[in-house]
């Protein structure tokens, strides 16, 4: 119950940007193998707001699932 708090209250730890960066692209490129195409634009809208990786990969599992 705590750890659900605790990710759905996560606050952004960048600026919103336009595009993902060189480093996230390339993650997202990896991640795609185990994850569904949902999952995938859920975490990139989440990261564009300016969530990190492991913070948007954790709220997307949360919402969506794999």
């Amino acid at each position: 119950m705590y750890r659900d708090k605790k990710i759905m209250n996560k606050k952004p730890l960048y600026k919103p940007k336009k595009q993902l960066s060189i480093l996230q692209k390339r993650l997202m490129k990896e991640h795609k193998k185990h994850h569904t195409d949902n999952h995938l634009k859920s975490m990139k809208e989440l990261m564009l707001k300016g969530y990190c990786f492991q913070q948007a990969h954790d709220i997307t599992m949360k919402k969506i699932g794999k």
